[in-house]
């Protein structure tokens, strides 16, 4: 386990100060919707301020700024530009994976049994398409690689895994799933909204197929503004849908119909985008660059790891694995004889903002969250377990 956080750091206080939440909560909650930035809310207000004052006259810039949350994204993942696709959410980018495959009847998917549902229902709704859909059984997350390996065969088209599980925060070892997966000529699908932002990623080095995540958790940004990363190789293998005037290479000659696709990722992007939710989320993205990464990395491990101290000592339960890579910014757990949903509701009138999930508290500490939080939050904890004894 690292060692205790380092309250003498100036990660936490950097970030700290472009987070307005901290200043009337301890927020840990990023793994449910995370407050966002002030440089994204800066640029939100900013377009609407342009908008109300000037209309559409502003179009070029947002288009602009739009593109430069494409770049952000695709060095966020070691990816290039052209392999990223702006979505509204991580369900749509999963979807546009499951819809688009040239599926066979008889080919299946496989996915994990505890995957958040917009990891399986996509898959399970091709069905009618004779496509089965395998659901692996995990240990309160934990995954064992073996039955994975088992479940797949040769007609196997895609295994998707969440990188980072939601319920319990167990952080899946990417390359050796890849490995798994292609071995049995498989491609990997990563839904990556419970890591992104928090832990650094190159798809270069791990050899993932599609990924797919929202911004509104570890990456700070608004709701519906989100990517999709399709490795290069794979764009024509994939069948665009809902697709529209954005979708093609001549997209702004409304006069000129000829459904020619763009060369890159953008021919997924059917139709007009979340310009807001795009300029907030690249505001957030160069925010998380500047302070690297890996920092962030750091210092969500060395926070949680106190936190699962602290939680110990007030005699809670850890369910969350927490052994080494596995780790995340994601830790469950449970009082024995009281209910989360009480204790979650004592503590949101005291200022402290946490979830419950699968009959279990869980808290998402982000790098700012400090050290002396964490203990403020626990004992507040504590104090609720205890009213219901």
């Amino acid at each position: 386990m690292s060692p205790p956080t380092n309250r003498e750091s100036p990660l936490p206080e950097a970030l700290r100060e472009q987070m307005p939440i901290s200043e009337t909560c301890i927020y840990l909650d990023h793994a449910a919707v995370a407050p966002i930035t002030r440089p994204a809310a800066d640029a939100v207000c900013r377009w609407a301020t342009q908008s109300v004052q000037r209309g559409a006259t502003v179009w070029p810039e947002w288009s602009k700024g739009v593109e430069q949350t494409r770049a952000a994204a695709a060095r966020l993942i070691g990816a290039d530009p052209s392999e990223v696709t702006l979505v509204g959410n991580t369900t749509i980018g999963i979807s546009l994976v499951a819809e688009g495959y040239p599926w066979q009847e008889g080919d299946n998917a496989v996915t994990l049994a505890d995957e958040f549902p917009s990891n399986q229902y996509p898959w399970l709704n091709l069905e009618s398409r004779g496509v089965q859909t395998r659901r692996v059984p995990t240990d309160d997350g934990r995954l064992d690689l073996d039955r994975l390996d088992a479940a797949c065969d040769e007609r196997t088209r895609i295994v998707s895994i969440s990188w980072v599980g939601y319920a319990t925060g167990y952080r899946h070892d990417l390359a050796t799933v890849a490995e798994i997966a292609h071995r049995h000529g498989a491609l990997l699908f990563v839904d990556a909204i419970q890591g992104l932002g928090a832990f650094p990623l190159d798809v270069s080095q791990t050899p993932i197929d599609f990924l797919a995540a929202d911004g509104h958790k570890w990456q700070l940004g608004p709701e519906g503004a989100g990517v999709l990363y399709v490795r290069r190789e794979h764009l024509d293998r994939l069948r665009p849908w809902g697709v529209g005037w954005n979708s093609v290479a001549h997209s702004h000659d409304f006069t000129h119909i000829e459904l020619d696709f763009k060369p890159s990722a953008e021919r997924f992007e059917g139709g007009s985008q979340n310009m807001p939710g795009m300029l907030g989320l690249g505001a957030s993205l160069s925010l998380l660059a500047q302070l690297g990464v890996d920092n962030l990395a750091g210092q969500i491990l060395d926070v949680t790891d106190l936190a699962v101290r602290r939680l110990e000592a007030a005699g809670a339960r850890v369910v969350s694995h927490r052994e080494g890579e596995h780790r995340s910014g994601i830790v469950a757990f449970e009082f024995s004889g009281a209910s989360p949903q009480a204790v979650r509701q004592h503590c949101l009138e005291r200022g402290v903002v946490l979830s419950c999930r699968g009959g279990r508290l869980r808290i998402s500490p982000h790098a700012y969250n400090t050290a002396e939080e964490i203990e403020q939050a626990v004992e507040v904890m504590r104090e609720a377990a205890d009213l219901q004894e």
